[in-house]
């Protein structure tokens, strides 16, 4: 039970069903909450309800949602809670799955704060630009082009890809590119573009906290409309890096100064 004097933090991540991937990035990102936030204790809730099921299911792992965490935490006496997203951006699940619901709670709490995502200020585009490109670098060259592969979302927050993109190149960087797979750009630009830019082969790779289902079959998969295949058939020698951006210590620090801003805000 949570010292009633403590102030918690609870790391709000959509959520894995894969045990090695969710070690090494949600994880780790509450281990970079816990380390920078000493006097906190950290939390951890998932907004997808279709991970909590099967991990409950599978692996007998009951994960709160964050209803059910702040549940929790009002029943200790808990007097102060940071709730703080994992998620890429602010999107349909931040809006409807942790504003939402966290609000219902605030006059259960005597302090309760939001922490923003993880693309929301100008800077976080910058470094997130930074952060891709020193994270690839081995796999870069002069025929190699650097496609990474985002969720998408129909929300107007899928703006965050396009101005990633701007980002990018602002640094002069021309062989970093993003798509999406359930929004624009998509596969099919994603091609086109690195066909037109003359590039002979592709690096695949994840532009999501954890490398799950979508980095392991959409984009790595072996499937005839994975992004692997459907690069491979246009000529392209492809190689995948299937890691989650949440394994890197510079998007968990990335993180975790949100974090601090909402506490010190």
């Amino acid at each position: 039970m949570a010292d009633d004097k403590r102030p918690v933090i609870l790391a709000v991540s959509f959520g894995t069903s894969y045990e090695d991937t969710r070690s090494i990035t949600i994880g780790a990102i509450e281990s970079a909450l816990a380390e920078r936030n000493p006097g906190y204790e950290v939390r951890r809730a998932f907004t997808s309800n279709i991970i909590r099921k099967k991990l409950l299911e599978r692996d007998g792992i009951k994960t709160d949602s964050v209803p059910e965490a702040l549940e929790k935490l009002a029943a200790e006496g808990v007097r102060k809670v940071v709730v703080m997203p994992t998620h890429m951006m602010e999107g349909e699940e931040f809006d409807n799955k942790i504003v939402s619901e966290a609000k219902k709670f605030e006059d259960r709490f005597e302090d309760m704060r939001i922490g923003h995502a993880l693309l929301t200020e100008d800077r976080d585009f910058r470094h997130m630009a930074a952060v891709l490109d020193k994270m690839t670098a081995p796999f870069a060259g002069e025929d190699t082009a650097r496609v990474f592969m985002g969720h998408g979302t129909e929300h107007k927050a899928n703006e965050v890809y396009a101005r990633l993109q701007k980002s990018i190149e602002s640094r002069g960087i021309g062989d970093m590119f993003i798509g999406t797979v359930e929004a624009e750009p998509t596969l099919e630009d994603m091609v086109r573009i690195v066909k037109e830019r003359g590039f002979k082969k592709v690096l695949l790779s994840p532009l999501m906290i954890v490398a799950g289902d979508h980095a392991a079959n959409d984009m790595a998969g072996d499937g005839e409309d994975s992004w692997k295949s459907t690069f491979e058939k246009a000529g392209f020698k492809v190689t995948c890096r299937v890691a989650g951006l949440g394994s890197d210590w510079r998007i968990q620090r990335m993180i975790a100064y949100h974090c601090k801003k909402a506490i010190e805000g």
